[in-house]
């Protein structure tokens, strides 16, 4: 028996999300029920509170050892201030490092950079079938989790250069079955490539059945589908929909010239029943795709209307990123940027801002993005007066009567020295923008 102190360090993400589905630390859950069952002691400390030496709790129990868990590579200082933290608390305990951060570099390096006693690296196969230990959450938080999170097979067989997850999860294995496993009704599954699983058939018959007999309510993907595995296996989508699987993302690496495949892939959804609207499209920038084929992009997802996931390029070994949407003129030395494909710190944010202006324009089925109309200054009839006038030049007339700010979507759009030339005197109406001095 053992005295075993796991910790998720205090990474940056806001309070209100930390038991977000996306950010649950399910492998330190996983490995709680494991390490009980196998008659240990454990505790769970989220973040490394400032008053940590006033919880006499945690200093009373005094572990032997020390499982902190990692995230993303660009993330590594917080790893490493809670090993000092910790080291600090309880020198004689050894303090052990496994995660993504830890999977994707050397040992070598790990230990070297945080200062801890030893690191593990890939999945912990150990407590892959336990069930998390929720309540460790639920004991220190006051909101329940009532959601599952659940994996049906772990690595994925495609390569992509992008992607740490065949370096982290080298070999692909699938369950046969899932049944038994599901103790909640609504459903998050992590698999990195969900559809690959051999056994995907028999796994959806379980969950149609399970919703039919009203025991889930709702599915989600959170790496989204194989869009090449639905061309193959278009009847997947209807199991999907049957099962209760929503808002499902598909993938778009790589270049325009994929847009008739991922149409597609589109079109195979809407089929079988889901809307444009809650399908998302996964985009890479800041990556091997200059920004103007990325905007080409952007806009064919307009015409098909549906909202993008957009996915900002880091490096896989990068030990920083200060990305900050607010700051201007920020350079390499504060996150990085794709120089070989011309990206820079304007191009980055007009691209995020784009698509999010985009993303409100499908949801809220509207023709043209206003900042007026977000922030609500204008009035609800002047903004439904402007959305039932069908005809484009005359709602632009009506805007600039109006002096409303306005973007359609459908337009390529360049920043220009931190800010957007816009030009209306095209004779179609549509809006022209001038792109950088200098650029193609």
């Amino acid at each position: 028996m053992k005295k075993i102190l796991l910790v998720e360090p205090d990474f940056p993400i806001p309070n209100k999300s930390r038991n977000h589905k996306n950010f649950l630390p399910i492998g330190l859950l996983k490995i709680a029920s494991y390490l009980i069952e196998n008659k240990n002691q454990v505790r769970l400390v989220r973040g490394t509170p400032k008053d940590i030496f006033k919880k006499d709790e945690i200093k009373e129990f005094q572990p032997e050892e020390i499982w902190i868990t990692s995230l993303f590579t660009y993330w590594a200082k917080y790893v490493r201030d809670s090993v000092q933290v910790y080291k600090k608390i309880f020198p004689c305990a050894k303090i052990v490092i496994g995660g993504i951060y830890a999977s994707l570099l050397s040992k070598k390096e790990v230990k070297k950079y945080t200062g801890c006693d030893k690191v593990f690296q890939g999945v912990f196969h150990k407590a892959e079938d336990y069930f998390p230990a929720y309540d460790l959450i639920e004991n220190s938080n006051p909101h329940k989790i009532d959601y599952q999170i659940i994996h049906t097979s772990r690595g994925c067989n495609r390569h992509c250069d992008f992607c740490g997850t065949w370096k982290i999860e080298p070999k692909f294995y699938a369950k046969e079955s899932i049944r038994n496993e599901i103790k909640f009704k609504k459903l998050v599954f992590y698999d990195n490539n969900f559809l690959m699983n051999p056994h995907i058939v028999k796994i959806l018959n379980e969950l149609i059945e399970l919703k039919k007999d009203k025991k889930i309510i709702w599915c989600e993907s959170q790496s989204g589908f194989d869009g090449r595995i639905l061309i193959q296996k278009p009847y997947l989508a209807e199991m999907l929909k049957k099962t209760g699987f929503r808002y499902p993302r598909i993938a778009w690496d790589w270049g325009y010239n994929q847009h008739i495949e991922i149409k597609h892939q589109i079109d195979i959804l809407i089929k079988n029943g889901y809307k444009s609207k809650d399908i998302f499209i996964f985009m890479l920038y800041n990556w091997e795709i200059p920004f103007k084929e990325m905007e080409m992009k952007r806009i064919e997802c307009w015409k098909w209307k549906v909202q993008i996931s957009d996915c900002r390029y880091r490096q896989l070994n990068q030990l920083y990123d200060n990305y900050n949407p607010f700051k201007k003129n920020q350079t390499n030395s504060d996150y990085y940027i794709h120089k070989k494909m011309e990206w820079t710190d304007l191009l980055i944010k007009q691209f995020r801002k784009n698509v999010r202006e985009q993303n409100i324009c499908v949801r809220q089925n509207v023709s043209f993005y206003s900042r007026a109309f977000e922030n609500k200054i204008f009035i609800k009839d002047v903004l439904k007066k402007a959305k039932s006038i069908r005809d484009k030049q005359s709602k632009i007339m009506f805007l600039k009567k109006n002096q409303i700010d306005f973007w359609f979507p459908e337009n390529l759009r360049y920043p220009l020295q931190g800010k957007l030339e816009i030009k209306n005197n095209r004779p179609d109406g549509l809006q022209t923008l001038r792109p950088h001095p200098g650029r193609d």
